[in-house]
């Protein structure tokens, strides 16, 4: 399996703090079947200053831990990025890294804000698209605003935004609100992909087995393959 959404860089944010801490994630995530981890670390602009500069030498060196230590797991960098009027400059400026391409377009996976849906989301995304992006929206099933109304989501995806689903909100981690939400997500055929926004070991670890387990039984084999493996494949260039 193939992990797009991860916290798994030590220090750079909400993630582990230490290279230690990172590869017991590393290797959690092996044991669980993960071949293919993107680091996101946030881009949140006056509480996390990350950017290309600072995030790829904390991934080189986990990259060569993981190598020393014979950690079978691939590495790759992306960001998780705040809506921000900060990011019209970055974009251009080229400190942002994006996780992959969407037929022939970057994409970037953005965070909303956790409590509502921010007034001219649309509009920032028209943006994006008119700069060869394609926006991911990360977790929206634990918008509060998209849990009280999950129709909410409608409009970007109806904008050609792909969509990013919690592990754990599948399998009632993150309670009973976000799982019905996420439910209602995966029925309406709106996912794109499923990770795992791990953070650490015990409370949000890499674990994607649990989750694909929960979509094989609700919507079959083939979806669950579509939104844990085959789609993270285009993403990343791997398919055939």
């Amino acid at each position: 399996m193939i992990d797009l959404h991860n916290h798994i860089l030590p220090g750079i944010d909400d993630g582990p703090a230490t290279l230690l801490e990172s590869l017991e994630l590393a290797r959690i995530a092996v044991d669980d079947g993960i071949q293919h981890i993107v680091a996101t670390p946030h881009i949140h602009p006056g509480r996390y200053e990350n950017q290309i500069s600072n995030i790829q030498p904390v991934l080189l060196k986990l990259q060569q831990s993981l190598i020393e230590l014979d950690i079978p797991l691939t590495l790759s960098m992306g960001a998780e990025v705040r809506i921000s009027t900060e990011m019209l400059n970055m974009i251009p400026a080229r400190k942002i890294p994006f996780i992959g391409n969407w037929f022939g377009q970057s994409i970037l996976l953005l965070e909303q804000p956790h409590s509502h849906i921010l007034p001219g989301t649309l509009k920032l995304i028209h943006w994006l698209q008119s700069q060869n992006i394609t926006p991911m929206i990360a977790h929206p099933e634990r918008n509060k605003e998209i849990m009280l109304t999950p129709d909410k989501l409608s409009p970007f995806v109806e904008a050609g935004c792909l969509i990013q689903l919690t592990a754990m909100s599948i399998t009632g981690n993150f309670g009973a609100k976000a799982q019905h939400c996420a439910n209602h997500i995966l029925e309406q055929d709106w996912v794109t992909v499923i990770a795992t926004d791990a953070h650490n070991k015990n409370h949000r670890p890499p674990i994607l087995s649990h989750s694909f387990k929960t979509v094989v039984e609700m919507l079959g084999l083939q979806h669950a393959t579509r939104l844990f493996i085959d789609n993270p494949k285009i993403i990343l260039g791997q398919s055939s």
